[in-house]
């Protein structure tokens, strides 16, 4: 196998992998990505989401998540991210699923995690790049919303399915 880096920025790097497949030489592009941790918070009924900008496609409603810093197990990021993206700290984070969006050019994991037990913390702190509101709605309007086609985000569908199917609301 031989890498080649072709870029590296802040949260991904694009590298080529010439690899040989069933005795066959071939070529891979792969974005490279520490992976994310996700957070389907809970306070109450209510789930708590952010509406982020997310260029090119505009506003987006989503769940709170961010990137892995270097070393950062998935767990200690929801902690912090749900803290930096909504001000709420969460006493309890249960692991969910863990899936990869974009198989076979990406090596992107999202691990999504289900809050409970939340508190008022503070402010949002937000990176310089980051544009977003806390929004808070029921569950069952978020379910409705991912089978309406009204919320697109990966993460948010996958955690919110993943969840309802568990606790048999589907």
């Amino acid at each position: 196998m031989k890498k080649k880096k072709i870029y590296e920025g802040k949260i991904l790097s694009l590298s080529l992998y010439d690899i040989t497949l069933n005795g066959r030489k071939v070529r891979r592009e792969v974005v490279e990505h520490r992976g994310a941790a996700a957070i389907l918070a809970f306070e109450g009924k209510k789930v708590i989401l952010v509406k982020q900008h997310r260029f090119p496609l505009g506003y987006v409603l989503e769940i709170p998540a961010g990137t892995l810093e270097k070393g950062e197990r998935p767990r200690a990021c929801a902690f912090r991210e749900i803290q930096e993206e909504t001000g709420y700290k969460a006493k309890k984070m249960t692991h969910v699923l863990t899936y990869y969006p974009s198989v076979g050019y990406n090596t992107e994991a999202i691990h999504c995690f289900v809050a409970k037990d939340l508190t008022k913390a503070g402010e949002l702190k937000l990176d310089y790049d980051e544009v977003m509101s806390v929004v808070k709605m029921d569950f069952t309007k978020l379910v409705s919303m991912i089978k309406a086609g009204k919320i697109i985000d990966s993460k948010t569908i996958c955690a919110a399915l993943t969840y309802a199917a568990k606790k048999k609301l589907l």
